[in-house]
């Protein structure tokens, strides 16, 4: 079925407010930056813009446009950009683990190290009093009575 001039016009006007709104960011639930949707949002058949259609110099045009905003850093999907944050923060969270996990083991081997001085010094104390038990060469100094202070006997 044909269509006429007027009927061409209309949506090719249709088609590109639809791909403005697309390039602007106005994403439709469940939709993409992409001809798929821009069909969908200009209500024409997809079909229209592949090959010797008539609307695949739209199709040509709502590419470039589309490479030249991503070039310049913008992004008009706010999913890509949700995407895009997200793998970052994964990326950042398993670095952050991975230095969790490596404080972790240096601490632990802290531990393990100051447990075993401990147990070391232990042992040294240990044989010293049993040394200075068996020496009577150690004279005991007598331990501190308690007086009170200020008192005159």
């Amino acid at each position: 079925m044909r269509i006429s001039a007027a009927q061409r016009t209309e949506n090719e006007n249709r088609i590109r407010a639809a791909m403005d709104r697309l390039l602007r960011g106005e994403i439709p639930p469940g939709g993409k930056c992409d001809i798929k949707t821009l069909a969908r949002e200009a209500d024409i058949d997809r079909t229209a813009f592949y090959g010797p259609r008539p609307y695949s110099h739209l199709r040509g045009e709502f590419e470039r446009r589309l490479q030249a905003l991503q070039q310049a850093g913008e992004v008009t999907d706010p999913r890509e950009a949700q995407i895009a944050r997200l793998k970052a923060e994964v990326i950042a969270l398993k670095e952050r683990l991975a230095r969790s996990a490596g404080t972790i083991d240096e601490l632990t081997d802290f531990r393990h190290q100051a447990l075993a001085r401990l147990a070391a010094q232990h042992e040294e104390i240990v044989h010293l009093r049993a040394t200075a038990a068996g020496a009577n060469r150690v004279t005991r100094l007598p331990t501190a009575r308690s007086t009170s202070i200020g008192s005159c006997s």
